[in-house]
């Protein structure tokens, strides 16, 4: 039953699984294609329940220290906004360091909640003293207090998501009944979900595989430039090239992403047109508002589903994929300018256009 929350932490995660099926029909799916939606959550993306259970760990292991203890953390965004509502809420300074790259949205978000930005070179390596990562390290030394919660190693990371968003999705698919118009297998059969960390489906995969279904695939999707991917071959072609998409990949691996192929069965590869075309696809046929990294995610799963024709047109196999966030963090950004306001015309544009184009009759 609805109930009043006590703050906004209470309003992270429990986020919708949604049907995709316009998109589904658009590209031939009989399979169920179905979004788990991210942006939903409080702070607006699936990164929320790391923020909020790694300073709730954080809490509990008393490393965190009330009215004294500032958080500090290298991050793309989303798990910035995470941990600094967390922390407006708790009462922790925030210092979060942040790429160039990412997006001025991000930044006023940050700095809305309380936080101090500091920004680094995008090109900076990810050992180097001038990157996101290193120049958190040099301010965790010399302010006092002063943590860094690690999302790149800390295992509440992919706990919060074993413990909370693979069960939200056992749940949402096995309490949905199996209908002549809507078939179900009543299980998830396939998660694809974009790699930054790797918590999200490294934690994911594990609630799947060890509590509901040993046999769901689990498909990792990288950017184009990003080494995540396994084997490594697939990296090769475009290692080390830029790439405008926020939030997923990496120029290392971090230490919660697993590289058992137990846990992620296999990797599929992304460039930034099909990121935003699959973006535009989830706003104009499911009036989903999405980021970027949602666009990676959709468009890995029907890039890994033109592999897998046996899923693809097999009514009732239950398709998942990870929706990181949502718009608003990039409504600046040119590749979301250029699709929203400078697009080709619709027809009804047109139609628009010829009737202003038209003298107004005089009803004299």
């Amino acid at each position: 039953m609805p109930q009043i929350l006590n703050n906004a932490l209470e309003a992270v995660g429990n986020t919708p699984l949604i049907r995709l099926d316009k998109v589904a029909k658009l590209h031939g799916l009989k399979c169920n294609l179905l979004g788990k939606v991210e942006f939903m959550s409080a702070g607006g993306s699936v990164k929320d329940r790391i923020a909020k259970a790694m300073v709730e760990a954080a809490e509990q292991e008393g490393k965190l220290v009330p009215g004294k203890s500032v958080v500090i953390e290298p991050t793309s965004g989303n798990t910035g906004i995470g941990l600094a509502m967390a922390c407006a809420i708790k009462g922790y300074s925030v210092i979060i360091t942040l790429p160039n790259k990412m997006s001025l949205e991000k930044e006023a978000a940050l700095r809305a909640l309380g936080a101090e930005v500091v920004r680094t070179p995008t090109e900076a390596a990810w050992d180097s003293p001038q990157s996101h990562i290193g120049i958190a390290r040099k301010l965790q030394k010399e302010i006092p207090y002063g943590i860094i919660l690690d999302q790149y190693g800390n295992i509440n990371n992919p706990l919060a998501h074993e413990m909370t968003t693979g069960p939200e999705i056992i749940e949402a698919v096995k309490s949905t009944p199996s209908t002549s118009s809507r078939v179900s297998s009543q299980k998830v059969d396939v998660v694809v979900c974009g790699a930054g960390t790797g918590g999200t489906i490294s934690g994911i995969s594990r609630a799947m595989k060890k509590t509901h279904n040993k046999d769901c695939i689990v498909v990792g999707v990288d950017p184009d430039g990003s080494i995540l991917a396994v084997p490594s071959s697939l990296n090769t072609k475009t290692e080390g090239d830029a790439y405008v998409v926020e939030g997923i990949g990496y120029d290392f691996i971090p230490d919660v992403l697993s590289r058992d192929p137990t846990d992620i069965d296999e990797w599929i590869k992304t460039n930034d047109t099909e990121a935003f075309d699959a973006v535009q696809a989830l706003m104009r046929n499911e009036g989903l508002l999405v980021g970027g990294s949602s666009g990676s995610a959709l468009s890995g799963t029907l890039k890994w589903l033109e592999t897998r024709k046996d899923i693809a047109e097999t009514s009732g196999l239950n398709v998942v994929v990870i929706l990181p966030d949502g718009i608003r963090n990039y409504m600046s950004k040119d590749w979301f300018l250029g699709r929203a306001l400078h697009g080709e015309p619709t027809p009804l544009a047109q139609a628009i256009a010829r009737v202003l184009q038209e003298p107004i009759a005089n009803n004299v």
